[in-house]
């Protein structure tokens, strides 16, 4: 087969192995499984076949006093370790999809699988070289025994295209973590495992990625460049993940420093001869991963400068509490049946959006809540502990506030109601709140699934009692396990005032009532410009490559899965 028609099979494998992510890491791996094991068996299998056959003494290489020797010959060190750095390649791997796996399945796989055919395999192709020297360029096939060689070429070929799915799965997690961290673009995340939190599915990733692996495959046509690039990639992934524990090892897990002093030269002592190596290859395809990650960082960087600067011009412009408590319990406008969610970034205060748009419209909703999601730095964020409800002004302003926490691994999935969710966390604040008047000077509830539980059950029974006596908020106690039973007043024993629960029975009827006349979603629009005495860099930065990925990223109403005929996007200009 000619470079060209093997150029187009790549290509044609390559764009049915992307199309297959969809159905998510378990599916395609359980597709997957059996061909690397497969072919890891073969491999060690191969390798021990020709140890046995061909040379035994080769066995000797495992003396690490063998290395010495060979790095005192101080002859093409560069270019053989450049070569050597290919053959652990992948397995870095293993550590990216520790997010995909259980640790454990991971540690049996390399340990008892992956590790001993490797050795086999790359042992038995130097025994079989020390026998066939003029076989260097093509080992791997032809140390394969005649009688098993196509089926050993077509496992071969199928393990070569299951190779890239490790690193496919790793590329969503990084991506899925860093729009977490802010520092990417919006995508959609679709999760695609009840099992397994980790295990995602990113179209628009996807899609690029098979785009630039294609392009690779297509412009290089040569093995050997592809290797360089990879093994250039690889060996500053692990520098820079060496470097990168350092700080772990001393801020986190307040290692002593000599420990961290031995973990660093014993690391770099590795890894600086492979890097040495592999920088020296740069011109020969090695600049294509230095390109790519440059690009990324320049497009992580830019956004994430941005949404800082957009997020410090709501911080500093947002609305003050006296502003509002002056404009009354209209708000100073006609208040039309509905609830309103306003999104905003602040998990405190009044958005400046807020009063943007009241000060442009007649009217507001009778209840309006400030909705502000907040991606946490914890793996996940229990559906029971991710709401957090607050009042905003006097009950009669029928104001609250909504700060939901997701953790870094935590998506938001289609079948999620997030409207509703947020309703009933509504309705359970407005139940405890009545409940904790007179007891507590916070407003803050933590929406606790069993707290709510026992919460509703004991608002039922104080709502059985109150049928002959009323009973008042101010008249229920907590027992040691914060089940709220009704108790006697301490100042008469007799009958208790029913305002509070009275109260409560409106405010919750009134709930109900604009639940019933719809919800609205405002979400603010905040477009961020460079002032006109800017640079021309910063123009560029700003005005052009920012506004672009405003452009091309997903909404926040999409996210939410927001419809559009409840949505209403209210915009305003920030100049930097």
């Amino acid at each position: 087969m000619s470079t060209d028609v093997v150029v187009v099979v790549a290509v044609i494998i390559l764009i049915g192995l992307f199309s297959m992510q969809h159905y998510g890491t378990d599916k395609v791996g359980w597709l997957f499984a059996p061909l690397v094991l497969l072919w890891f068996i073969l491999i060690g299998s191969v390798g021990a076949f020709n140890i046995h056959k061909y040379n035994s003494s080769v066995l000797k290489a495992y003396n690490p006093v063998y290395i010495y020797r060979f790095l005192q010959r101080g002859k093409s060190i560069s270019t053989s370790l450049g070569g050597v750095m290919l053959s652990i390649t992948g397995t870095e791997a293993l550590f990216a999809d520790l997010c995909h796996f259980p640790v454990l399945a991971i540690q049996i796989a390399f340990t008892v699988v992956v590790f001993p055919c490797l050795l086999l395999a790359y042992t038995g192709q130097a025994a079989y070289i020390i026998a066939n020297k003029d076989h260097v360029a093509d080992a791997f096939y032809r140390s394969i025994p005649d009688a098993i060689y196509w089926p050993a070429f077509i496992i071969a070929t199928l393990a070569a295209i299951v190779a890239s799915q490790a690193t496919i799965s790793a590329t969503y997690s990084i991506i899925k973590q860093a729009l977490a961290l802010g520092c990417f673009p919006r995508v959609n995340v679709v999760h695609t495992s009840k099992k397994f939190l980790g295990q995602i599915y990113i179209p628009d990733i996807n899609w690029v990625l098979m785009i630039l692996c294609i392009a690779v495959t297509t412009g290089f046509k040569n093995q050997s460049q592809i290797g360089n690039a990879y093994g250039t990639a690889v060996v500053i992934v692990m520098l820079v993940t060496t470097f990168l524990m350092v700080p772990i090892m001393l801020l986190v897990w307040k290692s002593h420093w000599i420990i961290v002093v031995t973990f660093l030269v014993l690391s770099l002592m590795v890894e600086f001869p492979y890097f040495t190596a592999c920088i020296n290859k740069v011109d020969q395809g090695g600049w294509v991963p230095l390109v790519v990650a440059i690009t990324f960082f320049i497009i992580m960087y830019v956004w994430h400068f941005c949404t800082v600067k957009r997020y410090e011009f709501e911080l500093h412009s947002k609305v003050s509490m006296a502003w509002i408590l002056g404009l009354g319990p209209s708000l100073g406008l006609v208040r039309v049946p509905g609830i309103g969610f306003v999104y905003t970034e602040l998990a405190s205060g009044v958005p400046h959006i807020f009063s943007h748009f009241i000060t442009n419209l007649p009217a507001i909703h009778s209840v309006v809540v400030f909705v502000c999601v907040k991606y946490l730095p914890v793996y996940t964020v229990p559906v029971e502990e991710r709401f957090v409800m607050k009042r905003i002004g006097p009950k009669n302003f029928h104001m609250f506030r909504c700060v939901t926490r997701y953790g870094y691994k935590d998506v938001h999935k289609k079948n999620d109601d997030f409207e509703k969710m947020l309703l009933d966390r509504l309705m359970v604040f407005v139940r405890l709140e009545s409940m904790m008047d007179g007891y507590s000077d916070s407003e803050d509830f933590t929406m606790t699934e069993h707290k709510t539980e026992r919460s509703t059950n004991a608002l039922q029974l104080t709502e059985k009692a109150g049928s002959n006596t009323m009973c008042s908020a101010a008249d229920l106690s907590y027992s040691s396990q914060d089940s709220i039973v009704p108790a006697k007043s301490p100042l008469t024993g007799n009958s208790l005032t029913g305002y509070s629960i009275q109260t409560f029975d409106d405010e919750l009827e009134f709930l109900n009532s604009c639940k019933d006349a719809g919800v609205v979603h405002i979400l603010g629009n905040t477009i961020v410009r460079a002032r006109r005495d800017s640079g021309i860099i910063k123009k560029i930065v700003v005005d052009h490559l920012y506004a672009f990925l405003r452009k091309v990223c997903r909404e926040h109403s999409v996210i939410f899965n927001v419809p559009h005929e409840s949505l209403l996007n209210v915009g305003q200009i920030y100049y930097i």
